[in-house]
C-alpha cells in the first residue's frame, strides 16, 4: 500500500491595505480577506446610481450636511480577516466624516445612509448579507432600489422596512431631515 502525502495549501488573506495598493482590479469587494469580483453595471444602474448621487449630494450642499461618494465607495466592516464591501451611492455627515484616519483610503467610519440599486445578478440572500453589515457598524438607513420594479426599500433595520413604489416620495427620515424625493424621478429614463 503506497502511502500519499498531501500538502493542504493555505490561501493567502488579503489585507485592506494590500487591496489599495493593488491595481487594475476592476470592481471588487474584500469579503474576508478574499477577494470577490463583481460585473460591471449595466446603464440602467448606472443611470438610477447617479441619480441618487445627484439629488443626495445637492441635498446636502445646500444644507451644509455632509459628504455624498459614489461608485462603489469602499467601507470597511471587519478586520482580521478584512471585509470591504463597494457601496453605489453613501451619505456621511460632517461629524462622522471628520472621525475618518485616512482621507483616501476605505471608508473607516460607517456613512449614515447607504443606497444599494440592485442589478439582475444580485440575490437577496446577497443583499440582505450586506444590510447586516452595514448596520453592524452602524449605517442607519439603506434605500435598495430595484430599477426593474421601479421600488425602493428604506431599511432602518432589518426587520424595520418600508416600501415606496413610483407613486410614493422617498423620504430622508431623521438621517436627511426635510429631504424628500418622487420615486418616479429615480428611475425615470
Amino acid at each position: 500500500m503506497a502511502v500519499v502525502h498531501t500538502e493542504k495549501q493555505v490561501e493567502a488573506l488579503v489585507t485592506a491595505e494590500a487591496l489599495m495598493e493593488m491595481s487594475d482590479l476592476g470592481p471588487c469587494e474584500l469579503i474576508d480577506g478574499r477577494i470577490v469580483y463583481m460585473s460591471p453595471t449595466k446603464r440602467k444602474h448606472g443611470k438610477v446610481e447617479v441619480r441618487f448621487g445627484g439629488l443626495l449630494d445637492a441635498f446636502a450642499s445646500e444644507h451644509t450636511l455632509g459628504h455624498v461618494l459614489g461608485g462603489e465607495v469602499g467601507i470597511f466592516i471587519r478586520r482580521n480577516p478584512d471585509t470591504i464591501r463597494a457601496a453605489d451611492v453613501i451619505f456621511i455627515s460632517n461629524q462622522r466624516y471628520a472621525q475618518l484616519k485616512d482621507e483616501d483610503g476605505f471608508l473607516d467610519v460607517a456613512p449614515e445612509l447607504v443606497v444599494e440599486v440592485l442589478s439582475p445578478s444580485d440575490s437577496w440572500s446577497d443583499v440582505m448579507q450586506k444590510l447586516r453589515e452595514y448596520f453592524s457598524i452602524g449605517v442607519r438607513l439603506v434605500w435598495v432600489a430595484d430599477p426593474a420594479s421601479r421600488v425602493v426599500y428604506a431599511y432602518r433595520s432589518l426587520t424595520d422596512v418600508s416600501e415606496f413604489t413610483e407613486t410614493d416620495a422617498l423620504p430622508g427620515d431623521d438621517v436627511l431631515p426635510s429631504f424628500s424625493v418622487p420615486v418616479a424621478e429615480l428611475f425615470a429614463d
